[in-house]
């Protein structure tokens, strides 16, 4: 074997040397930007971010300006939000030549819909913190009368209208009529519980006789609508109705774990945390936030859903002490201005109302429009007579009830990804969830101005109250 000589010159040479692959130099990424000429919106599959701060720009501003402008006719947030994401979806924005392919493009809505998700798990955390079971307690008798009367009823409209809409707008070969039927009545029994808080707030009713019993039927009314919601849930998931039982008992024995024993663990946690008397600290905040993540994926590998998860998680944490207020304090605003209109926006994406291009399409929207306020307004408004409330009170309590807003779409969301609604139906109960929250304030306020408010001052006897003001305001009605 002969080894050819090499000089110490032509060693280095080749050492360094950039052809030479020892030490070959790794070109820098492509950054893109404006100052290289690129796209600033072109996706990028190993970087998203870029484009969803893009993303989040656009849909915060928009539902920021349309607030400002709603907020005169003193309609809440949430009608904003609805609006802003179908303006941006196919319905206006869409229509744009090239909108949806730069700013929505089809690669980067698993990416929205991501961080959309975990805002809606957090968002039905709130919720959960904001449900009192103790006013149901206080107030059982008028409550369950008006929130029975509010999901009976609608549902039952529901399932009727779903038999004309499943043989013209549902493929029989697809989606089961009993699966498409519980969605449909699901989606009419709903009450936008946050909402009507939000409401009743603006219009001074939190503290008459009216606004506790909407408040505690509104509570009633969202966990039976949760409970239904999973039930179907869990029958779309199963492959047959006994997997569909043994999956609701999970859930329930999952529900009475963090009722029984956790709730009490979070109790002690706060407690010697100083939690209570001093408001949440990091290490109380820190096992919330698992819980809650927790529960929430308990439930969705079970085949219910992650949000109901989230919403049990969020009944468990104390009461004591304002705990649950001050939690709900720091969480609120971070989840209203960011999450919750990326979550919309993804609704506005799956809606296009220029689907609804025909005579008869649109006399179905107008019965799903007429048949869901008349389940609502119809069902609650006779609960609220009958429990010895005057006509213009009973049917104030009805329009109330008749509040859809998010918790609807919601719902729909969720037949919507699970295949059971057509992006045409989904678009017709989107409207109608738009129009009957928008009249639900204006509505309230003709029925019943300020100077026939009643006020409360002892809740536990708001059936005697209500009995006994229904001759003082019998003129009046």
């Amino acid at each position: 074997m002969t080894v050819l000589p090499i000089s110490m010159s032509q060693f280095s040479s080749r050492l360094i040397s950039p052809s030479h692959t020892t030490f070959q130099r790794r070109a820098a990424p492509e950054q893109g930007g404006l100052l290289t000429g690129k796209d600033p919106t072109q996706f990028n599959l190993a970087d998203p971010l870029r484009l969803w701060i893009i993303q989040v720009g656009i849909i915060i501003i928009t539902t920021q300006v349309l607030s400002l402008g709603l907020r005169k006719l003193r309609q809440p947030r949430v009608i904003a939000e609805i609006l802003g994401g179908i303006l941006l979806g196919p319905t206006a924005f869409g229509r744009i030549p090239g909108f949806s392919k730069h700013i929505f493009p089809s690669q980067s809505i698993p990416f929205l819909s991501l961080v959309a998700n975990i805002g809606l798990c957090l968002y039905l955390f709130l919720i959960g913190l904001e449900t009192d079971t103790a006013i149901i307690r206080r107030n059982a008798r008028l409550s369950a009368t008006v929130a029975a009367a509010g999901i009976v009823i609608p549902f039952g409209f529901g399932a009727a209208l779903a038999i004309p809409l499943y043989k013209h707008f549902i493929d029989s070969s697809q989606v089961t009529y009993t699966h498409f039927m519980l969605f449909t009545g699901v989606a009419y029994s709903i009450t936008a519980f946050p909402v009507l808080c939000r409401i009743l707030t603006e219009l001074k009713l939190l503290d008459t006789t009216v606004g506790i019993v909407v408040l505690s039927a509104g509570v009633g009314n969202d966990i039976m609508g949760w409970t239904l919601l999973a039930l179907s849930v869990a029958l779309v998931n199963a492959g047959s109705g006994l997997t569909a039982l043994w999956i609701l008992l999970v859930c329930i024995g999952w529900a009475l774990f963090l009722f029984l024993l956790v709730s009490r663990m979070l109790f002690w946690v706060a407690r010697n945390t100083g939690s209570i008397e001093n408001g949440p600290t990091m290490f109380f905040m820190t096992i919330a936030t698992l819980i809650l993540f927790g529960s929430a994926f308990f439930t969705d590998v079970i085949g219910v859903h992650a949000i109901f998860g989230a919403f049990l998680a969020g009944i468990t944490v104390p009461r004591e002490g304002g705990l649950a207020v001050a939690l709900t304090e720091k969480l609120e605003d971070m989840v209203t201005v960011i999450f919750l209109p990326l979550y919309f926006t993804l609704s506005g994406l799956s809606t296009n109302l220029g689907l609804l291009n025909t005579g008869t399409i649109w006399g179905f929207t107008i019965a799903i429009c007429v048949l869901a306020f008349a389940g609502k307004f119809g069902g609650c408004t006779m609960a609220a007579r009958y429990a010895g409330f005057n006509w213009r009170e009973a049917s104030t309590i009805g329009s109330l009830m008749s509040c859809k807003g998010l918790i609807e779409l919601i719902v729909l969301n969720v037949g919507l990804s699970a295949g059971i609604l057509t992006t045409r139906v989904f678009s017709m109960f989107v409207l109608e969830a738009l129009l009957l929250t928008f009249a639900t304030t204006p509505t309230v306020s003709f029925l019943y101005p300020p100077h026939l408010h009643t006020q409360a001052t002892v809740t536990d006897g708001i059936g005697e109250m209500a009995q006994g003001g229904q001759g003082s305001n019998k003129e009046e009605a």
